[in-house]
């Protein structure tokens, strides 16, 4: 029982756990493998076995050049802001934009409310079809979307109708670069590496999402709502450009790795003896005989089936002598939208999984901590552009959009600390765990997350209520966002590595909060006008505590959830996309 985390005696190798240090206690199916025979990391890593274990082609991700890497992440991300900031970008100017838009302030936050619950709906349809089709084409899709609203919103005369209908379109091309990056991340490094990279992802969304509105604030100001709009705009189609030339495709399927097993003085003498036949009759020559980890040796006609497969459906890249099978693709190649099918699964059971997945204990968790706290902050977008235009603050449009400095700089110094601290308590605790990985490891650092909250919801709501000065509520404005940072870093970080298979219909599970956020974002200003912000942050307050602390049961627990979840047949193959 290490770290009070409950061991599972039913399944030897449980889902997520992973075995990342060189050490004695290996499992079963790694025990007679010699250790330099698994693909290590380099630098501090280099005693790190690599999880997962990337094949030999040049066109896995795993294999990419780092910086090609690290561009990718820089795009996405990128847009993953921009998208950020067009969700909030009118608060500042909640009062001249229903002025305008000759509507009252509570129909214009219902109109925040349907932009959050269609990407809550796009989400189930454009999540799935990444599984499916790959991820670039819905990339391509959702930033054409982007592009295009933005300029609807841009060009349209006044009137609620036009812009309503251009803000529930735009939910559906929010929806990939809300939750499909993590995937990206997740296919293109290793675990020792994936919370620093969430992290930066989870940073250029939420300073999205906080600097959106800072710079908002003047736009609507000077030029009025529209030209927001048009910024954006301008943002979205130079990214659009820059998807197309520099995001490649990458989902990979890859068989699992094939490795030497030693053999013994008799088995070689064998061979040699044998040499001349084998190479006659096989092609191949060679003096040791290979295995799939955690699995036994293959009939050889099934294992070529196995391969030809996994290359029709754009993976393998490995051969049953460990060679390359894959040669490099090109740079024109790299362009193509489409580049095969990655599921094998039926077509239907990719939009049905997210449901299923809301049953997990690790993913429902997830949906609750994420939820809750990204919901609370979307509160804080609805009433502050009123809160602080009334007494005893008085402030301009630009003023209200400059409180969002708080958030922005407390993100940024947030997202510095989340994801290098998580990696690091994580190869601390594996190291100590004699080099055995649980995800469970990604959680000490709720923990901040609720120092962070508690103090942020119930400082805003009493610094608010007794009209202090204008520096308390926008320094506790700035903490809820900062908790919200540790909590993502932490819950994405757990997901990816307890189901690294299913992370695209987990991920539409989790951000099912969605529905929540539009339940409460429908309601939440009538609640604050008539109950006074006290007792509606003193209430989301104490919800955020209760949910926060049931990651001590998952801590104790998980690891036999996510067992009992690996053990379940029915699961199993409903999950399987071999099924």
């Amino acid at each position: 029982m290490p770290f009070g985390i409950l061991e599972c005696k039913k399944m030897e190798v449980v889902p997520g756990t992973a075995f990342m240090n060189d050490q004695d206690d290996l499992p079963p199916e790694f025990a007679s493998i010699p250790r330099h025979q698994l693909k290590h990391g380099t630098g501090r890593y280099k005693d790190v076995i690599l999880v997962p274990q990337p094949s030999d082609s040049p066109n896995d991700p795993l294999n990419w050049p780092q910086w090609r890497k690290e561009v990718i992440l820089f795009i996405t991300s990128l847009a993953a802001a921009v998208v950020g900031a067009y969700g909030p970008m009118l608060s500042p100017g909640f009062v001249q934009v229903a002025s305008d838009l000759h509507i009252s302030v509570d129909v214009l936050s219902k109109s925040t409310a349907w932009l959050i619950l269609c990407i809550g709906l796009g989400l189930f349809v454009t999540n799935p079809l990444a599984k499916i089709i790959g991820r670039r084409p819905v990339y391509m899709a959702a930033i054409v979307i982007m592009f295009a609203t933005c300029v609807w919103g841009a060009a349209v005369e006044d009137g609620y109708d036009s812009f309503l209908a251009s803000r529930i379109v735009a939910g559906i091309g929010m929806a990939p670069f809300e939750v499909l990056v993590q995937c990206t991340i997740g296919d293109m490094y290793f675990v020792h590496e994936r919370a620093t990279r969430i992290a930066v992802w989870n940073m250029f969304l939420l300073t999205g999402i906080s600097g959106g509105a800072l710079v908002a604030g003047y736009i609507i100001e000077r030029d009025g709502y529209r030209w927001t709009f048009g910024v954006c705009a301008v943002f979205f189609g130079v990214l659009m450009v820059a998807v197309f030339f520099l995001v490649p495709e990458t989902a990979y399927r890859r068989q699992d790795p094939v490795v030497p097993v030693p053999v013994s003085v008799d088995e070689k003498h064998h061979q040699h003896h044998h040499h001349h036949l084998e190479e006659e009759g096989s092609g191949e020559g060679g003096s040791i005989s290979k295995m799939e980890l955690g699995r036994e040796p293959h009939d050889e006609g099934v294992q070529k089936e196995e391969e030809v497969n996994a290359l029709e459906l754009g993976g393998g890249g490995r051969s049953q002598s460990g060679r390359p099978t894959e040669k490099k693709h090109t740079y024109w190649q790299s362009l193509r939208v489409f580049t095969g099918r990655y599921s094998r699964a039926p077509g239907w059971k990719p939009f049905v999984r997210p449901v299923i997945l809301l049953f997990y204990p690790a993913v429902f968790w997830g949906f609750l901590v994420y939820g809750t706290v990204i919901t609370w902050i979307v509160v804080f977008s609805v009433v502050n552009g009123v809160i602080f235009l009334e007494d005893p603050y008085f402030f301009t449009i630009s003023q209200v959009g400059l409180i969002s400095l708080s958030p922005f700089i407390l993100t940024v110094i947030g997202e510095l600390i989340s994801g290098p601290l998580n990696d690091w308590i994580c190869v601390y605790l594996t190291k100590k765990n004699r080099g055995i990985y649980e995800p469970e490891f990604r959680l000490p650092l709720m923990g901040v997350s609720l120092i962070l909250g508690v103090v942020g919801f119930y400082g805003f709501g009493a610094t608010v209520e007794y009209k202090t000065h204008w520096f308390g509520p926008v320094f506790c404005f700035g903490l809820a966002n900062m908790s919200l940072v540790f909590a993502a870093t932490c819950v994405f970080g757990y997901i990816v590595d307890s189901y690294r298979e299913l992370n695209e219909e987990a991920f539409v599970a989790i951000n099912a909060r969605n529905l929540l956020t539009f339940g409460l974002t429908y309601f939440v200003y009538g609640w604050w006008h008539d109950q006074g912000s006290l007792v509606v942050f003193s209430i989301l307050g104490s919800l955020f505590v209760f949910v926060t602390l049931l990651t001590i049961p998952l801590w104790i627990f998980g690891k036999k959830f996510r067992s009992f979840t690996g053990r379940n047949e029915w699961l199993q193959r409903f999950m399987n996309d071999n099924n």
